[in-house]
């Protein structure tokens, strides 16, 4: 198998790779209490903790040690943790990318003259898989909607993208309700060029210019800090208008497996 971080092929950095172990399940951070009395603890659940991807790679033989040494020094490079978290993709894997850094120090051994193997273990502090190339979702009109994810395996917390006109004032909002929970934007000023962004991930919402400069923050707008999520499958999406003129909205699902 191979591998690409930051956008670069394992297989143009001259090496061979593969998977000895697959973490198909990230470690567990498990939550108990003990209770005087009682035997054992009380479960109230678990949370994935941290994701870790290991590769072996294997350099094959060099004409000379200096180009072995080359070679050593343009994948210390490749992979240098100053980058912090990057694009890892798996072939094993096509369809997914990891967000990923260098959890250790890398150590090359020697196996025959002018060749040799390294191990890599990669630290992921979001354990997800996402979509490679994502999901994306059209409505341009006021009503129910159905939206089907057809990537992924687990809730998404997606990324809203509206368009209209929207005045501040009593009665005036555009509401989106995804699978029963609202996001209502009210008191808020849009104009037609300009665009609101809401990040369910980041818990945060901002205008945006037809350049995509950022022009102000939107948190203000929203009545309730809901921030609906897609799950995996159906979905039922309803846009409302008071006093506004919607114009489009766009879903970028944000895709995953875990």
């Amino acid at each position: 198998m191979g591998f690409s971080f930051d956008g670069i092929q394992s297989k143009s950095m001259g090496i061979a790779s593969r998977m000895a172990t697959e973490n198909r399940v990230p470690e567990l951070k498990n939550r108990t209490i003990s209770m005087a009395g009682r035997d054992g603890l009380v479960d109230l659940g678990a949370s994935l903790s941290e994701r870790v991807i290991e590769i072996s790679c294997f350099i094959p033989p060099k004409r000379t040690a200096a180009e072995l040494l080359e070679c050593k020094d343009e994948i210390v490079s490749w992979l240098s943790p100053d980058k912090g978290v990057c694009e890892l993709k798996l072939d094993t894997e096509p369809e997914r990318v990891y967000y990923a850094r260098l959890q250790e120090g890398v150590t090359f051994e020697r196996v025959v003259r002018l060749a040799a193997t390294f191990d890599l273990t990669f630290f992921c502090p979001d354990p997800f898989g996402y979509a490679a190339e994502d999901e994306v979702f059209n409505i341009t009109a006021v009503g129910s909607h159905t939206v089907r994810r057809r990537l992924g395996n687990l809730y998404s917390n997606p990324v809203y993208r509206l368009k209209g006109i929207l005045a501040s004032g009593a009665g005036r909002y555009i509401s989106i309700t995804t699978n029963g929970m609202e996001l209502k934007i009210a008191d808020a000023t849009l104009s037609g060029n300009e665009t609101l962004v809401v990040d369910t991930a980041k818990m945060t919402a901002w205008v945006e210019d037809a350049e995509g400069n950022t022009l102000r923050n939107a948190l203000p707008y929203i009545s309730e800090l809901n921030f609906p999520t897609l799950d995996a499958g159906l979905n039922t999406v309803e846009v409302a208008a008071s006093n506004a003129t919607f114009t489009e909205l766009e879903i970028q699902a944000k895709s995953r497996w875990r």
